[in-house]
């Protein structure tokens, strides 16, 4: 069987900094997602996730990333791609999440793919809202999120109503 984690990270009392964070809340209120599909909210946690990204075999994270492209742009990065991203890293959990992937595969327990979706912040400052251009991409970063889900394998069912449904979401 094939194990996806959808894995949300950024500080949500920092603006667009807490943006992947609010898009797997978002993916987890639209679909239904199968057993297979865990949605983990990582916040700001480093080490903590290695046992629950442990054997995984794809992880999809979504986060906050400056790639140059202009703010509210909605990027996807891939495989080796992904540590490369974070190598121009703007805050402490994507160090973490550098290092989680690096003991990873130290430990032969690596997801076979990983996949990021970024969205480039325009305002890192304190603050729960995200600003005006990462708000508005929100539901662009959601359906990417969907379509790479889809291209797995796993087509997502939406909810008929926008109620969140208990436990879909995992919080660390």
């Amino acid at each position: 069987m094939t194990r996806v984690i959808v894995l949300g990270l950024g500080n949500i009392l920092l603006r667009d900094e807490g943006v992947g964070v609010r898009v797997i809340e978002a993916l987890a209120e639209r679909y239904h997602l199968p057993a297979e599909v865990e949605v983990v909210d990582g916040g700001t946690v480093g080490m903590d996730l290695l046992d629950t990204l442990a054997g995984c075999d794809h992880l999809l994270i979504c986060d906050a990333v400056q790639t140059g492209a202009p703010p509210g742009s909605v990027v996807k990065l891939a495989d080796a791609e992904v540590p490369a991203g974070f190598q121009t890293r703007f805050s402490p959990h994507q160090l973490g999440l550098a290092e989680v992937l690096a003991t990873l595969i130290l430990m032969e327990e690596a997801p076979a793919a990983v996949t990021l979706i970024g969205v480039v912040p325009s305002d890192m400052d304190l603050g729960a809202e995200l600003s005006p251009e990462v708000a508005a991409v929100v539901d662009q970063a959601v359906d990417r999120l969907a379509t790479e889900l889809w291209e797995l394998g796993f087509p997502l069912t939406p909810y008929l109503s926008p109620l969140r449904v208990e436990g879909s979401l995992k919080v660390h």
